[in-house]
């Protein structure tokens, strides 16, 4: 009897545990520079932070940026080396940081690409308008 309930006992926690790591977000560090831009530049500005992606796909998330004085930061789908369309307006938080705005989710599709290492955080400025600055989400 005690072994069949130690079975019992080591089955129900085995099943609680994978089903509350299914429900935590995970969270991808990102490190952004101008080597890593399309084209690529010689900026020396940088930026790091963490994005946050929810079972339910809800995205949030923060940046921080140094060396340089952003006009707009985006989440854009597209592998390393490609530019691709915006998914995510990030909002200016302060002199130097983005923040993901409240309620920002991504679709099945956006989601796939995402797990894939199809999508990248980057920071427009007026000298580099199309971004100065770039960092790859490389989900583990």
């Amino acid at each position: 009897m005690i072994n069949v309930t130690a079975s019992r006992i080591a089955i129900a926690l085995s099943a609680v545990l994978l089903f509350s790591t299914a429900a935590i977000a995970q969270t991808v560090s990102v490190d952004l520079k101008g080597a890593s831009e399309v084209p690529a530049n010689n900026s020396t500005a940088s930026g790091a932070g963490s994005i946050s992606v929810a079972a339910d796909k809800s995205v949030s998330g923060k940046i921080t940026t140094t060396g340089i004085e952003g006009k707009m930061a985006h989440i854009h789908t597209g592998a390393a080396g490609a530019n691709g369309p915006v998914l995510v307006g990030l909002t200016k938080d302060g002199d130097n940081g983005w923040t993901v705005p409240a309620g920002a989710k991504f679709t099945e599709e956006q989601y796939a690409a995402y797990l894939a290492g199809g999508l990248y955080v980057n920071v427009h400025t007026a000298a580099h308008p199309g971004g100065e600055i770039r960092g790859q989400l490389l989900p583990k």
